[in-house]
């Protein structure tokens, strides 16, 4: 079996078509649409006709590459660009009409829970307690855990875009007291959670998202054409140095540094903040990079619901006790895990 996901964030929209035939998704192509709605966004959060045009037609374009693909099932969904927008079911509207996709409103927990859910299972058992940092466009999540779902999920108004737009203003490079007023808005939001996870004394901290990848490779990690299995870190002394210089330097500077891409030079300033202070709160020294994350995620979960379906009482499920589709951990298809969004996945035909 094929099947696809699609995932609209505030950058890109990104289509990952996987195999489905074992007991991890293998992924066997994947395409890029870098839409960039974030930069259309007004001041209540509304996408303009325009961007939700470019929407509807990416939408329209990955149903068709994924049809070529033989998918046949297609799970299309949307993070914080969307589902904050105060028009959002017009948003909706428009990407079923255009393409006959149903986008579904993922919450921010969820995205946390789903990462970390993908997390885990790359980093296998060897990783015991477990701490996920995920930086986009619109929000950041954190989750620990000790098995093979988070026991804490969190998601913050914190993603490097938003925080970019709202609080770094139009200066290049922001002057010093605009990232101070980053950096402690950082803190405050996450204080309690952070003296929270730090109470279990994770073994393994975590990142995923092209944000921390981004400041891996641009602290000296390998980079991504050395493949997936390639261990990468990112270590918050060398990220502290080179935060420093991040804020010295304007965004078409920024892009010439390794990693940085120009798509996201504007924003990499803020991702290096929250990036480092979460590190600092946290008392994480490193970050082991991930390869996998949310769309992962959506498709391992899947993946295992479907094979609970075939073993329901879990004693042949490779995952037995530790398998996420239990009733705190609801599927994709349940409208109180994807607000706004109660009919089941496309299939295309």
């Amino acid at each position: 079996m094929r099947v696809g996901v699609l995932d609209v964030g505030s950058n890109t929209v990104r289509l990952e078509i996987a195999d489905a035939g074992g007991a991890v998704p293998l992924p066997v192509h994947t395409v890029k649409y870098r839409l960039r709605l974030a930069d259309d966004v007004d001041s209540t959060g509304r996408l303009p006709e325009p961007a939700v045009r470019r929407l509807a037609e990416a939408a329209a374009a990955a149903r068709q590459e994924a049809d070529g693909w033989g998918v046949t099932r297609l799970t299309a969904f949307a993070t914080a660009i969307v589902r904050e927008a105060p028009d959002r079911a017009r948003i909706l509207a428009a990407v079923r009409e255009r393409s006959g996709l149903e986008l579904r409103l993922m919450s921010g927990r969820r995205e946390a829970e789903l990462t970390f859910l993908a997390a885990r299972r790359w980093m296998g058992w060897r990783a015991g307690p477990m701490v996920l940092l995920d930086i986009g466009g619109g929000s950041a999540e954190v989750a620990f855990g000790r098995a093979g779902v988070p026991d804490l999920a969190f998601s913050f108004p914190l993603g490097a875009g938003r925080l970019t737009r709202e609080y770094l203003g139009t200066a290049d490079p922001p002057p010093p007291e605009q990232l101070r007023t980053v950096r402690r808005l950082v803190r405050h939001e996450l204080r309690d959670v952070a003296a929270r996870i730090r109470w279990e004394r994770p073994h393994t901290a975590v990142a995923t998202s092209r944000t921390l990848h981004q400041l891996a490779r641009l602290c000296g990690a390998p980079p991504g054409r050395e493949g997936p299995f390639t261990p990468r870190y990112l270590h918050r002394g060398r990220l502290r140095s080179e935060l420093r210089r991040l804020a010295r330097l304007p965004a078409a500077e920024r892009a010439t540094l390794p990693g940085i891409s120009p798509s996201r030079a504007g924003q990499a300033l803020a991702g290096a903040v929250v990036a480092h202070t979460t590190m600092a709160l946290l008392e994480v020294p490193t970050l082991e990079l991930c390869p996998w994350a949310l769309r992962e995620g959506v498709l391992i979960h899947q993946l295992e619901r479907d094979a609970l379906r075939d073993h329901p009482s879990g004693a042949d499920h490779p995952s037995g006790a530790d398998h996420p589709s239990g009733a705190d951990h609801p599927s994709l298809s349940d409208p109180s895990a994807v607000p706004g969004s109660p009919t089941p996945p496309h299939t295309c035909r």
